[in-house]
């Protein structure tokens, strides 16, 4: 047993020492080989996706995934694994979704609906009324009370489809998803309908979180999304004959808040013990897939960073952290907890990383950091090109890396090709079979080198300026 300990001691060194002789580029050049050949986050992914499936925030199915998750990290000789309590919202959707149009009596078209996160049912029996359709708020209050009491309002302003970063588009359009029901409910409006924020035309309805803000119980309304294909029909229908109906009926309904965990994995640092590096990705989801891409693509790819670095005989200077964070998608209850029990310890968070845009061809990085961070990492540019990695932007990083930030910080998200994730986005069809394995594979890769890089450096070039000569 000491002859054994002796020599794994002793290959563990030599690892070390040829890292440490390494370039950067030959360093990540074993990165990617080592996820591209010997990788797990697809097999990760495969066991997440089809063996626990979606995810909801105080489901299950997501208690089924912190255990997982936390045994998977245990099997790879982390330093520490734990779980981090936090409550969280439980909103369930009951019984499948029912809608169609009326055009005449007797004579009806059924439609692909879903509700959203955190509506309200129908009564029992669903509700049935004109539709007044709108693309806009300012619409809506130009109709004003007479033209919209007793209806149901349809906002059907679709996603810009010109513009080449998908993210853009959905911002364009998300907040009719989001705010739809208190505007619509200020008219007195009965139920609101809206648009799925997807650039193709397709019979899936895509969910996603709403809010009533501080509107009374008594005054809610039900909100559900009807697909884009469904979407174009209504529209049709509606300039035809303004006095179509629709039907619909759904019977979600919020619970208490309930415990659950973000899952937590660290490799100690070397040399900084009070420096640390995050990556991470949110394993929640919604409820109609299984939620493959969004998140257990940056799940996956985020465990995989540290099994990566430890493979690649990478020993850190700083402490590597993965997170994976509870209820970001309706509530952003994991990362709110996480941030803040950080700033109570102390702990300098000087990079974090996030990916939570799917597990598509991974493009670059969006970095939120001030100007010399920013100059630092476009000066390790050259480094990614040979992986066809050229976005390098500054611009919003993600949402549950978001509370960590400071002056001094730099947080960043992993940017894939984005022009097919609003097809699979809070859908039905965001399923493991939509996933490409290379494209995973190389994500995990670019994320670890990125990870690499700032673990050697810092976030100081000036302090740092000797490192950056070797």
């Amino acid at each position: 047993m000491r002859l054994l300990r002796t020599v794994t001691f002793l290959f563990c060194m030599l690892c070390f020492v040829l890292v440490k002789a390494q370039t950067d580029e030959e360093v990540i050049k074993t990165i990617y080989k080592t996820s591209l050949t010997n990788g797990q986050s697809y097999e990760w992914l495969r066991y997440l996706s089809n063996q626990i499936g979606g995810r909801l925030s105080g489901s299950i199915n997501a208690q089924k995934a912190v255990e997982w998750t936390k045994e998977e990290l245990d099997k790879l000789g982390l330093d520490k694994v734990w779980l981090q309590p936090v409550m969280v919202p439980k909103w369930i959707r009951g019984i499948k979704e029912h809608a169609y149009i009326e055009s005449a009596a007797g004579k009806t078209t059924t439609v692909n609906i879903c509700a959203l996160g955190g509506s309200i049912a129908t009564p029992a029996l669903g509700i049935k009324a004109n539709v007044v359709e709108v693309h806009s708020f300012e619409a809506l209050e130009a109709l004003g009370k007479e033209n919209i009491e007793g209806k149901i309002v349809f906002f059907n302003r679709p996603m810009q489809a010109d513009l080449i970063i998908t993210y853009e588009a959905y911002g364009g359009c998300v907040n009719q998803r989001y705010s739809g029901a208190v505007e619509a409910a200020k008219y007195g409006a009965i139920g609101v309908i809206v648009r799925s924020m997807n650039l193709r035309l397709d019979d899936y309805p895509h969910t996603g979180s709403m809010t009533y803000n501080n509107l009374p119980v008594e005054q809610r309304i039900p909100s559900a999304a009807i697909s884009t294909n469904d979407a174009e029909l209504l529209s049709t229908m509606l300039k035809l004959d303004k006095g179509t109906q629709l039907y619909f009926k759904q019977s979600c309904k919020q619970l208490k808040d309930v415990q659950s965990y973000n899952v937590i994995g660290e490799i100690t640092g070397s040399e900084y013990p009070n420096e640390y590096i995050l990556v991470g990705g949110h394993l929640d989801s919604w409820d109609l897939g299984d939620g493959s891409h969004d998140d257990g693509a940056g799940v996956v790819q985020s465990m995989d960073v540290l099994r990566l670095l430890k493979k690649s005989g990478i020993k850190p200077k700083r402490n590597i952290r993965v997170v994976l964070f509870m209820n970001e998608e309706n509530g952003l209850r994991g990362a709110t907890k996480y941030a803040q029990e950080a700033k109570q310890k102390g702990e300098n968070h000087i990079f974090a990383l996030e990916s939570d845009a799917g597990g598509f061809t991974p493009r670059g990085f969006a970095f939120d950091c001030n100007d010399v961070s920013f100059n630092q990492v476009l000066s390790w540019k050259h480094l990614f090109k040979p992986y066809l990695i050229h976005y390098f932007e500054k611009a919003g990083s993600g949402a549950d890396v978001g509370p960590l930030k400071t002056s001094t910080n730099v947080l960043a998200g992993l940017r894939p090709d984005s022009q097919r994730y609003f097809d699979h986005h809070h859908a039905s069809n965001d399923t493991f079979d939509a996933v490409n394995k290379r494209e995973l594979e190389l994500g995990a890769a670019t994320m670890t080198a990125l990870v690499y890089l700032f673990d050697k450096y810092g976030v100081n070039p000036i302090s740092n300026e000797n490192e950056l000569k070797k």
